[in-house]
């Protein structure tokens, strides 16, 4: 993980891996069939710590009640970034290096996951989202725009990215992801005519 997080998969070799494993090549050769089955592998620590219950945003995704948890949600995004920074890397060396073969599967089927959180969270993750906003599709968006930023921040050394202080960024996104960004008169000339009956009726 040292070395493919940080010189990359083309620029670590067999013989540097053992010799930092302190083994012999023909050792590691006894264990992984190449060098794309080691950095498979390492990269797969990843995947099943962001399907354990307690990886930070899987934690805070299930403790509180969305939307209204998305700031606790930000911090555990911090946290699981940080905490695993070198794994998220190799996610950018897949992309660079091997054209994203060993992501694309994880991401395709991350929306699947997501949906088996949510039946098995159901009641924490109703909150109070508006009919038509699918409960998935709000917080897989919740959760890019949170891991991103801090991947930014902090695998790309990117403090206050968007010209203020971070913390204070969440609380405006939150906001943002919590009400929008159009105003009254936006949001009614922007929906569709039945949505727009529902929110006259309603008021």
């Amino acid at each position: 993980m040292e070395l493919f997080s940080s010189q990359g998969y083309r620029g670590t070799s067999i013989r540097e891996i053992a010799e930092a494993a302190g083994v012999s090549t023909g050792n590691v050769y006894h264990h992984f069939a190449d060098k794309e089955t080691i950095f498979q592998t390492v990269l797969s620590q990843y995947w099943k710590a962001i399907e354990n219950p307690d990886f930070p945003f899987n934690k805070a995704l299930a403790s509180g009640t969305f939307p209204d948890n998305l700031e606790e949600l930000a911090v555990a995004a911090r946290e699981g970034v940080r905490l695993w920074r070198r794994h998220v890397a190799l996610i950018y060396v897949d992309v660079v290096e091997l054209s994203g073969n060993h992501i694309r599967k994880f991401y395709s089927e991350m929306a699947s996951r997501f949906e088996r959180f949510i039946v098995a969270h159901g009641e924490t993750l109703s909150g109070e989202i508006r009919p038509g906003v699918p409960v998935t599709t709000a917080v897989m968006l919740a959760s890019r725009v949170f891991l991103q930023y801090y991947a930014v921040e902090i695998l790309f050394g990117v403090p206050n990215q968007f010209g203020k202080d971070s913390d204070l960024v969440m609380g405006e996104i939150a906001e943002i992801l919590r009400h929008g960004m159009l105003n009254e008169h936006g949001l009614a000339a922007a929906a569709p005519p039945s949505l727009a009956r529902a929110r006259r009726q309603a008021s």
